[in-house]
This record gives structure tokens, C-alpha cells and sequence, in this order.
């Protein structure tokens, strides 16, 4: 009997050596990005303002007195591999998902935390239709692409003068069709007339024929309108320059990349116009703070609205966990569903609408020689 005893003792022992100190006390947030592939420019900045969040928050004392982990899930910019990843992240057993600047990838994630009751919450994808399509545990930290489009429709009748516009559609994408879609009903609500649509897919490399169509048209267009992801902002841009097409470009928040600088160089760069998250020029604390913090981190400024989006998303689950005093999804789930005032860096998140999309400001933002300027500050309608 003493030699039973001294034996389980042992494998006791054995046991509680064997786990790594600390690991009971981390709560996991999965963080789907696609780091490598088109959406790399704004996925990377945005898995890393997450990962500083959860920084930031592990230094005044954790969640739950325990510590934070955003483990990122490079996906790849492939369907397959987010669903396969979102699988992988639940068995690891994260308490919640966040992550995905484009909606496609958010549809193939998603069902997988949803599924297992564990909430899921995008950082930038932008469907207002998202949280229909997903249900009670899913949430948005970004406007929808209604209001986006919107703004940017709003701005290009009324501050730059368009009457007649061509839209080209990325025809690849939930997001870019559901951009064209709203700039589309917009402008018509304000008497701008669409010349036509033309259209190209996600990893098109040459526009020669889009752009020859968009030289012929008749009447001439005053601007053309792209609905691209990221990849495609600075290869049209770029294109569009050199031939010799000098019209107003516009868009939305896939042109929130420094490819748009990048590929086609400070000289091409120039006369574009795009709505973005609210985060550059803006003064507010939450905002200054997160800038420091992120080139105290990273070494250099954010690139864009998605690193800001990327740190929102984690700051808005600590903050639903604190106050549920829970990481269980059901009592999770429902402390986002109650979630009002939160002062996000890229704006105040209150889940109010039917909808449960975000009311949130719209930048509108300039592009000149290479240069972002803040244009105009554009509000929804409520």
C-alpha cells in the first residue's frame, strides 16, 4: 500500500511538472489572418495591432487575472485553408475568433467558432449582411459597405463634381460586388449616371482592356469607381497612369494599403480618392495612444486602418469577457450582444442597429503624389 501511494504521488507530481507554468492561466483568442497572398498588406498589420492589444492589456494585469494569447493563423489567402485553420483553431481551444479584412474568408472561417457556441469577430470585413448570415455570435468591429459606399459616392457627386462615372467590379469577391452594388444605388439616388460596369478577377494582373473600354467611353467619364481587394489597388492605379488616363480614381477601404503607394510610385499615385475606417488625423486619446504604442512596438507607424482594426477587435472581446466575468461563449456572446459606448480606437462600437453593425464615422481619404490626406469626415444616417 505505501508503494501505491509513493507511485501515485509521483505520477501526481509528474503531472502537474509537466504542464507548462502559466498555461491554465492564458485565455486564447484565434487570430485568421491571411498573412501571405492578396490580402497580406492589410491582414498583417492587423494581426498586429491585435497581438499589441493583448500586449498592452497582459501588462495592466490580464483578463480575468489571466493572460491574453492571439495566436495567429497565417490562411493564406485560400478559402480552404481558413476553414481548415478556424477547425484547428477550435481544437486548440481558443474561447473566441476574430480576424479577416475581406468577407469571403470571414464566410469560410467563421461557421466553424459559431458552430462550437464561441464567438467570432471580424476586424474589416465590412458586409453589412454578416451578422444575418452568421447569427448571435458574430460581430462586427468596422462599418458595413453600405455606408461606405455612401460616404464615397456622397463625396465624389458633391465635393469632386462626378456626373458620370464607370464602375469596375472585382467580380471574385463578396465584398467587391457588395461595394459596387451600394455605390451603384447611391449614385443614383443623386443623379449621377453610370456610364457602364465592367468587371475583372482577384489576381488579374492586366487591365489593358478595362482601361482601353474606360478611354472610349461615351460620355466621358469624370471618375471611375474600382472595387478591388488590396492586391489590385496598386495594379490598377498603376495602369490607369501610365495610359495617360488622368481621371479621379475612387474607391473604398481595399485601397486602405501602402500597395496603393508602393506599386505604381509617389508620381502615379495621385487624384485618388477612397472611404476608409476612422483612425488617420484623428486627435482622440484612444487613437494618439495606439500610434505610440504601435511604433514603441513594431518600430514603425500603422499602415493603415487595419492594424487600429486588428487592436479593436481584441479590445472589444477583453472588454465583453470583463464584464461577463466569463470566457464561456453563450455568457460571452451575450456580452458583446450588450456591448454600448466602447470607445474603439477607430471609432465608438455600440451594437444598437437591427443589424448589429456598428454606427460608426467614415473617413474620406485623399491621395496625392503619394500623399494621404483626410479629406472629410462622413456620418450614417441613423
Amino acid at each position: 500500500m505505501r508503494m501505491i501511494t509513493r507511485c501515485l504521488v509521483a505520477l501526481a507530481l509528474f503531472l502537474v511538472l509537466a504542464v507548462p507554468a502559466g498555461a491554465e492561466e492564458t485565455i486564447k483568442l484565434a487570430g485568421m489572418f491571411n498573412l501571405t497572398g492578396g490580402m497580406s498588406s492589410i491582414d498583417a498589420p492587423a494581426l498586429n495591432g491585435a497581438k499589441l492589444a493583448a500586449k498592452l492589456i497582459n501588462e495592466q494585469g490580464g483578463v480575468l487575472g489571466k493572460k491574453l494569447e492571439v495566436i495567429g493563423y497565417d490562411t493564406k489567402t485560400d478559402q480552404k485553408a481558413c476553414a481548415t485553420a478556424a477547425q484547428k483553431a477550435v481544437s486548440d481551444g481558443a474561447v473566441a475568433g476574430l480576424g479577416y479584412g475581406d468577407t469571403t474568408f470571414v464566410n469560410a472561417a467563421a461557421p466553424a467558432f459559431i458552430n462550437a457556441n464561441l464567438p467570432f469577430v471580424t476586424s474589416g470585413a465590412t458586409h453589412p449582411e454578416l451578422p444575418k448570415w452568421h447569427g448571435e455570435y458574430f460581430f462586427m468591429v468596422p462599418f458595413g459597405d453600405d455606408d461606405q459606399s455612401y460616404a464615397i459616392a456622397d463625396y465624389a457627386a458633391n465635393q469632386l463634381g462626378v456626373k458620370n462615372v464607370v464602375v469596375w467590379t472585382d467580380n471574385s469577391m463578396d465584398f467587391t460586388k457588395a461595394l459596387s452594388k451600394f455605390f451603384k444605388q447611391r449614385i443614383e439616388e443623386l443623379g449621377v449616371n453610370l456610364i457602364y460596369e465592367d468587371f475583372f478577377m482577384m489576381g488579374d494582373k492586366n487591365f489593358s482592356a478595362q482601361i482601353a473600354r474606360l478611354k472610349n467611353a461615351n460620355p466621358e467619364a469624370d471618375a471611375v469607381f474600382i472595387a478591388s481587394i488590396p492586391n489590385e489597388a496598386g495594379l490598377t492605379t498603376k495602369q490607369i497612369r501610365e495610359s495617360g488616363l488622368d481621371l479621379p480614381i475612387i474607391s473604398a477601404d481595399g485601397f486602405d494599403t501602402e500597395l496603393l503607394v508602393t506599386v505604381p510610385g509617389k508620381k502615379l499615385a495621385n487624384d485618388i480618392y477612397f472611404s476608409s475606417h476612422t483612425y488617420r488625423e484623428d486627435t482622440r486619446p484612444e487613437v494618439l495612444n495606439f500610434i505610440e504604442e504601435y511604433k514603441k512596438e513594431y518600430g514603425r507607424d500603422p499602415e493603415n486602418a487595419f492594424a487600429a482594426l486588428g487592436f479593436d477587435a481584441v479590445g472589444l472581446l477583453a472588454d465583453a469577457m470583463e464584464r461577463a466575468g466569463s470566457t464561456d461563449g453563450p455568457q460571452l456572446r451575450d456580452a458583446l450582444s450588450a456591448t454600448r459606448g466602447y470607445e474603439a480606437v477607430t471609432g465608438e462600437i455600440s451594437y444598437t442597429r437591427p443589424s448589429r453593425v456598428p454606427v460608426k464615422a467614415v473617413s474620406i481619404i485623399s491621395v496625392k503624389n503619394g500623399e494621404y490626406n483626410v479629406e472629410q469626415i462622413w456620418m450614417p444616417e441613423i
